[in-house]
């Protein structure tokens, strides 16, 4: 019997166009300095997404209690209802009136470049979401504002909740003091081997120096797999092949649901981190953050062809 975990972060919509035509071709060099152009696009959708909303639905795919942690604004009735029809906790997903959820725009072309344009809406507010009381066995504090992940951090903190610092997209906003002060908050760090080059590089210290004052720190490195440092130990986590590579958005906050759904078991970090490789496999084989749904027996089965470990009963 799992228990619940708070999963504090964004929850957002993605608004992805296609351009069938190349940006290069439109975007003159000497006419930069006065940019005006418009792109037709024929080929539109709107995604489910952002890092809580993410996590949350991989781990309830998996049978886990997910409680996201959040702040929307007055158009997320469709986020909200269907997160209710997948039997995910929204008690702590507070719809702020006057704001729009957070929602990023993407304009991609042929060449696979992109054009984005983010608002923050009502994610900008949620360090007013007070989280405190909620038990939990685990937690994460994904991106999301930088004022809300301290505050959650913080809340975490005082009330004895253990809980994952997931810097992702929100590193721009953290200088190496900032990652240092959320670290010594946290008792588990992820990042992939961009961002772990970066932490380094402006906390001045190694990742195996980071890791002796952590539980955990985890490493995501796409196809060559993963490195977990834990109890003073560096352990190589083997890949798993994906049956496609369609899109690697949200990749990562698949890996960490797998991850949460390990720990809330007592599973070691080893084994934890293994359903975290599967759980990204899998979504890299769907277009969108949340439009892989396999079945828990289906899960269960590629866990154990890949690992030979098993989901519980």
């Amino acid at each position: 019997m799992t228990s619940p975990v708070l999963i504090c972060g964004s929850v957002a919509f993605d608004t992805i166009a296609v351009f069938e035509g190349r940006f290069k071709e439109h975007i003159l060099p000497d006419r930069i300095h006065a940019l005006s152009v418009s792109f037709l696009v024929p080929s539109m959708r709107r995604e489910f997404g952002g890092c809580a909303g993410n996590i949350a639905y991989n781990l309830k795919l998996l049978g886990g209690k997910p409680v996201p942690v959040a702040t929307v604004g007055e158009d997320a009735s469709d986020y909200l209802h269907r997160f209710e029809q997948l039997g995910i906790d929204i008690s702590l997903l507070q719809c702020l009136p006057g704001t729009l959820t957070a929602q990023c725009f993407i304009t991609t072309d042929l060449d696979d470049n992109q054009i984005s344009a983010f608002h923050p809406g009502a994610m900008e507010r949620s360090a007013e979401n007070d989280l405190t009381g909620r038990t939990a066995t685990w937690a994460i504090v994904a991106p999301d504002s930088k004022a809300g992940m301290v505050a959650h951090a913080k809340r975490l903190r005082a009330q004895g909740t253990p809980f994952i610092f997931d810097l992702g997209q929100a590193m721009p906003l953290y200088d190496g003091k900032d990652i240092l002060e959320m670290l010594a908050l946290a008792q588990a760090m992820t990042v992939n081997d961009y961002e772990a080059s970066i932490v380094e590089q402006r906390t001045g210290k190694s990742i195996e120096q980071l890791a002796q004052g952590l539980k955990a720190v985890v490493v995501t490195r796409g196809a060559n797999g993963a490195t977990l440092y834990t109890e003073g130990h560096q352990h190589h986590i083997d890949p798993v092949t994906p049956s496609g590579v369609v899109d690697p958005t949200g990749c990562g906050d698949a890996h960490r649901g797998g991850l949460l759904y390990g720990l809330t078991l007592g599973w070691s970090w080893q084994d934890a981190f293994k359903l975290g490789n599967l759980m990204g496999s899998i979504k890299i084989a769907s277009r969108g953050p949340q439009n892989h749904a396999p079945s828990r027996a289906e899960i269960d089965a590629q866990f154990h062809a890949q690992y030979g470990l098993r989901l519980p009963a």
